[in-house]
């Protein structure tokens, strides 16, 4: 059995065994003056120094890893919701193109209903893609909606320019003449509310009704004016107050984006 260890506080004299010794062999001090040596065992092991700069670079390094991680795990997640979402919005702007308003959750039914076909065109007018492609917009082309409204065929055709901050994007419709605007519809990225924004709202995109985008077999395409003027050999509607250099982008986003369609559009298929 392991003794216990006294040390004099007098002289420094260590005993070994169960009590103090009633005096100290070498100083002769009494046992009062003796303390037990508690043994506390090992060392421990020293660990990581929270305080030390290679502890915040590995903390902050692992940190940043977690959080990516799991970014792009809830992204991942999340996309098919969000694809989901993307082509309900497309739905949705084609159907207004046609002057065709319904909510989110009936566009999926009524574009079935409506939409009897979709292709992609080469610039030659010539099908390169089926309806799949043409919806899906990541196959070099340019796509075509054909629609029957109140027993009458219609023609949608793609829409891409810039703004005075970001994209511009829409539909435009025509009739079976392939010349009379039956409707249109508008999207932006960010342009000004109130002002650029505009273009979006009804009140500027039913402007294009009854428009023509051939004048004596030529493109002219339908020119955005400022409020007030007008256009010379061409068909034209009132650009937004304010919002000038948005309204050239649509002036300019129409014609060449047009002008991909002019042989489709001058040609019977």
């Amino acid at each position: 059995m392991a003794t216990k260890k006294f040390k004099c506080k007098v002289c420094g004299y260590v005993h070994e065994g169960d009590k103090a010794p009633e005096k100290c062999p070498v100083c002769q001090a009494p046992a009062s003056e003796f303390e037990e040596i508690v043994e506390t065992g090992a060392p421990a092991k020293k660990g990581i120094d929270r305080n030390s700069n290679t502890y915040t670079i590995i903390y902050s390094a692992v940190m940043v890893i977690l959080v990516a991680v799991g970014l792009a795990v809830t992204s991942q997640s999340l996309r098919p919701f969000q694809k989901a979402n993307e082509d309900n919005d497309k739905r949705l702007q084609i159907l207004r193109s046609i002057n065709v308003t319904v909510t989110a959750n009936e566009a999926e039914a009524k574009y079935n209903e409506l939409i009897t076909d979709a292709f992609l065109i080469n610039e030659n007018g010539e099908k390169v893609g089926n309806k799949e492609e043409a919806f899906a917009g990541e196959k070099e082309g340019f796509p075509v909606f054909v629609a029957t409204v109140d027993g009458q065929t219609k023609y949608i055709m793609a829409l891409n320019g810039s703004g005075l901050w970001g994209a511009l994007w829409g539909y435009i419709s025509v009739d079976d003449d392939k010349n009379t605007v039956f409707g249109a519809d508008f999207s932006h990225a960010g342009e000004t509310p109130g002002l650029g924004a505009e273009i979006a709202t009804p009140g500027f995109s039913g402007k294009f009704k009854g428009k023509k985008i051939f004048m004596n077999g030529e493109l002219k395409s339908i020119a955005v004016v400022k409020p007030g003027k007008s256009a010379e050999g061409q068909d034209y509607v009132d650009g937004i107050s304010g919002g000038t250099i948005t309204s050239q982008g649509v002036d300019r986003m129409l014609f060449n984006s047009l002008n991909s369609y002019v042989k489709f559009l001058t040609t019977q298929n």
